[in-house]
């Protein structure tokens, strides 16, 4: 069915009008003033009076239906696809973890199972990279071509779980290069943090803000630094994800001056949220251990600041959620132990307008910039993903600024038993969101169909622009 979306204000990155758009077989095909004399006889009106439309948010970092810490996250594919859709993003970019010693089509394989027959919007997945030898090597070159997966992440963290040295870092990079792919990495100094935490330990200290306090900001910022040089001794490209503080902004910042091609992400919850929410009674702290930890609250103005002047380009959610009831609480006698992360993924887009553009720390260009069109490019769905344009898919956004809620784990979507935000008062929300012009989320109520997310096959880096 062919659909005319009429009297909202368009938004994309570059460009801000009140316009229509006219959507047919799942792509826009037109936009400007007075379409409906171009619309199919037959096409559905949806009046988007008093509404922005956005493009679809594409939040490059979520973790759906893994295993960690002995447990497994509380939202798959469905839950966490459908939780996304209702906060107004529709492509995610999630990671899938490899053994090591086997090949790693085993491991996309089992990452495509996960996610066939439940995602209801689309997704791609990034590759983790824990070794590197000939089979390692003799695989890239068609995992990037044929499977279309084009970014791969490295762990500078997790000692002895998912952490990977600096010669695999470095071969990684060397290879991107050669191949077309982005290289991402989770930048902390593992091999002190690992100190630090048995230290912490010996002396008794099990409580949830050790967490932080075994990870400070000065060991993020050194392994950034590292990355950065590592990038530009391979004349590679490097994705930062989930920055956190001032130390590893200046590092990309320095890096980006330099001429590097590095990038950097932040989330929701650095922007928002201090390391005083670990210290709080009776282990609730435990809902707020993720890694990097969250830091003092100074560092959240550095954060903005670099999202406005482009130092940083893109915010992902990092979902990565477990319930404090039965998951947290593996961690109760040990901090070490707590499972890393948080849900995010389903508040994202609103959190970033309210504080975002509603505070005038960004323009509404900016807004659609970090939270769709940049990341889109960067991981190589854009112009099919990420903006508003002719012959782009119609996944998109009406979302209506006036409305005022209260975050609340009663009322989300996620499949988890708290909501980190709890409490905050938020200004905009996403009415209706379409995917490939089909609607998902049609007054706020779910629509859609489980299965119904196709998997993307990416470009190479660099042949999104």
């Amino acid at each position: 069915m062919a659909r005319l979306i009429t009297n909202g204000i368009v938004v994309t990155a570059a460009d801000t009008m009140k316009a229509d758009v006219l959507i047919e077989n799942g792509i826009v095909t037109a936009i400007g003033s007075s379409l409906a004399q171009l619309a199919p006889q037959d096409s559905e009106v949806i009046d988007a009076a008093g509404c922005y439309v956005f493009p679809g948010g594409v939040d490059p970092h979520t973790h759906l239906d893994m295993p960690f810490g002995g447990t497994v996250t509380a939202d798959d594919f469905e839950t966490g696809t459908i939780a996304a859709a209702f906060g107004g993003t529709t492509t995610i970019v999630d990671f899938c973890l490899t053994e090591k010693g086997k090949p790693l089509s085993s491991s996309i394989d089992t990452w495509h199972r996960k996610a066939e027959g439940k995602a209801v919007i689309d997704y791609g997945f990034h590759l983790m990279i824990s070794e590197i030898n000939d089979q390692v090597l003799s695989e890239l070159p068609n995992i990037i071509k044929q499977d279309g997966i084009t970014s791969f992440k490295v762990f500078m963290a997790y000692k002895n779980v998912l952490q990977a040295d600096d010669g695999i870092l470095y071969r990684t990079l060397q290879n991107a290069k050669q191949h077309g792919a982005l290289v991402m990495v989770h930048a902390e100094n593992g091999d002190v943090i690992d100190e630090l935490i048995k230290q912490a330990l010996s002396a008794g200290h099990t409580e949830p803000i050790y967490h932080a306090l075994t990870r400070p900001s000065i060991l993020e910022g050194e392994a950034t630094g590292r990355a950065v040089r590592l990038t530009a001794l391979a004349d590679s490209q490097l994705y930062v994800v989930h920055v956190t503080c001032e130390e590893a902004v200046r590092q990309i910042a320095q890096g980006r001056l330099e001429g590097y091609n590095v990038w950097g992400e932040t989330c929701p919850q650095y922007l928002l949220l201090d390391i005083t929410q670990l210290e709080k009674p009776d282990f609730e702290g435990a809902k707020y251990v993720w890694s990097p930890p969250l830091r003092a609250k100074q560092h959240q103005e550095v954060l903005w600041n670099a999202l406005k002047n482009g130092q940083l380009q893109t915010v992902g959610s990092d979902q990565c959620s477990f319930n404090f009831k039965g998951q947290k609480e593996l961690g109760a006698a040990d901090f070490s132990k707590i499972p890393n992360g948080g849900p995010i993924i389903e508040d994202r887009f609103s959190l970033l307008y309210s504080e975002g553009v509603g505070k005038g720390r960004l323009t509404l260009n900016q807004f659609v910039d970090v939270i769709a069109t940049r990341a889109a490019k960067l991981f190589g769905v854009f112009p099919q993903k990420g903006t508003i344009a002719v012959g782009s898919d119609a996944d998109i956004v009406i979302f209506d600024p006036s409305v005022e809620r209260v975050i609340s784990a009663q009322t989300h979507h996620m499949n988890v038993d708290y909501n980190p935000f709890e409490g905050l008062a938020v200004k905009g929300e996403p009415v209706s969101v379409l995917s490939r012009g089909e609607f998902i989320i049609r007054d706020r109520q779910f629509v859609g169909t489980k299965g119904s997310g196709k998997f993307l096959h990416r470009k190479t880096f660099g042949t999104s622009y």
